[in-house]
Parts: C-alpha cells; sequence; structure tokens
C-alpha cells in the first residue's frame, strides 16, 4: 500500500547543532513555563522576557537568511494569534489573564527547535516510523478524548485531523511532523504548570475541549505554514529588488 507520510532519508547527516538547539529549547521552555506557573509573579515575566529574547538572537547565530525569516514571522502571526486566540476570544487564558512578554519571542524559540528536530538526521533517518508514531499516538488520545475522557474533546478531534492534513498534504511535512512533537511537549507542560488553561467550551465554535485539546499542535502548523509561504515570498521579492536595483544603477 502507498504511505503519504513523510519518506525516510537514510544515511542523513548528523549536526550536533540541531541536537544542542532542541535539547536547550526543551529544557529552556520547560523551566521558564514552569516558573511562570508555579512560582513567578506578574513583573517576573519582563525578566523571563529579557532571557527569552537573549536566548533566540544566540540561537539564531549562523542560521540561513530563510530560517531567521521564517522565526521573525512566526513570531509575528503567532503573537497576532495568541491577541486574538487568548487575549480577545479566550480560548484559553494565561493565568494572569494578559500576554506574558515573553511569549512572542518563546514562539520564535518553539519555531526554532521545530526546524531543528524536522532537519536532523534522526528525524530525517526514521522518518516514516516518527510519522506512525505520531499519527498512531495522535490518533488514540484524539478518540480517547472524543468519546471516552471526563472532559470531552471534540475540538482535539477536530484539530488531529487538520493536523493529518498538513502531515500528508503539506508542503513541509516534517515541520508539521516537528510541530506535533515540540508544541505537544509545550502544551502539557503550560497546562500541567497552570501557565494558561484552555476554556472547556470553545467560544468560536462551540465545542468541547480539554486541557489541552489533543490535536493543538494543527494551530502551530497553521503558523508554520503562514512563516513558510511567506518567508518564500519576501525573500524572493527582496531578490527581485535587489536585482532591479542593480540594473538601474548600471544602467545609469
Amino acid at each position: 500500500m502507498q504511505s503519504y507520510l513523510p519518506s525516510s532519508t537514510p544515511g542523513a547527516s548528523h549536526h550536533y547543532k540541531d541536537y544542542g538547539i532542541i535539547l536547550f529549547s526543551l529544557i529552556f521552555i520547560t523551566v521558564v513555563v514552569n516558573y511562570d506557573g508555579t512560582n513567578g509573579i506578574l513583573a517576573d515575566q519582563k525578566i523571563l522576557a529579557l532571557m527569552t529574547w537573549a536566548a533566540l538572537i544566540l540561537m539564531l547565530w549562523g542560521e540561513s537568511k530563510a530560517v531567521r525569516m521564517q522565526v521573525i514571522l512566526t513570531l509575528v502571526f503567532a503573537t497576532m494569534a495568541e491577541l486574538f486566540a487568548s487575549s480577545y476570544m479566550e480560548c484559553y487564558l494565561y493565568r494572569f489573564n494578559n500576554l506574558p512578554a515573553y511569549v512572542p519571542p518563546g514562539h520564535g524559540v518553539v519555531y526554532l527547535a521545530i526546524v531543528a528536530l524536522a532537519r536532523s538526521g534522526f528525524f530525517q533517518h526514521y522518518a516514516r516510523k516518527i510519522a506512525n508514531f505520531a499519527v498512531i499516538t495522535g490518533g488514540t488520545w484524539a478518540l480517547w478524548g472524543a468519546v471516552f475522557a471526563s472532559r470531552e474533546d471534540v475540538t482535539g478531534a477536530i484539530l488531529f485531523c487538520i493536523f493529518l492534513i498538513y502531515l500528508i498534504k503539506g508542503r513541509a511535512p516534517m515541520i508539521y511532523l516537528g510541530a506535533f512533537f515540540i508544541s505537544t511537549w509545550l502544551e502539557i507542560v503550560g497546562t500541567f504548570s497552570g501557565t494558561w488553561a484552555w476554556a472547556e467550551i470553545d467560544p468560536i465554535f462551540g465545542f468541547t475541549q480539554a486541557n489541552p485539546p489533543s490535536g493543538v499542535a494543527a494551530c502551530y502548523c497553521f503558523v508554520d505554514y503562514l512563516s513558510i509561504i511567506t518567508t518564500q515570498f519576501a525573500l524572493k521579492s527582496g531578490s527581485s529588488l535587489v536585482k532591479s536595483f542593480s540594473f538601474k544603477r548600471g544602467s545609469s
């Protein structure tokens, strides 16, 4: 049977920088989010924001122009999504009912971790098996949440179906696969520590949802998709402008 999941790349090269970014990001995210949820006061969020900006800038050192552009755009799009979904619609709320100052740069850290995971030799080599694992575990979680859980999670099941579309039909399946693992970890840490909590009823469509919804990775995939296609447009437009400017100078 033909599989539409990402294909493996046997013999993919391992780069220690990728594994360093992944490990540092997971530890950093866990520490910052857990501290804010369990011990932090409102004023601490500014300090956490400075730490997160510094970490992101250092992590971007040596990255390509395309990756840096994607990180910046992800930061912008994710912040806009946070303001709409949390601050305006209240699909989920942070413990101080605000948008913590560390969240925008935090999305940059998360996306860079996703990129590093997606391009890592391990992920490339075992892509098909990892994708199968994500589909099975994510599908089981979504089914359990929608049918058997005490707190029904219809939103999670719908989001998981959307995630499958991204994974199977999307232009960057490895990015979306990486988003499944990184974003799921982030959501579990954030909700478990009480940094944010999802409403029991989605205020947009009225569906029940868990804390967090099982297929929440689809939300991150959407932001990643916007960043990727916008980066391609921005880089192409920028290159055209440079060529046009150079031509005009040469003709003058």
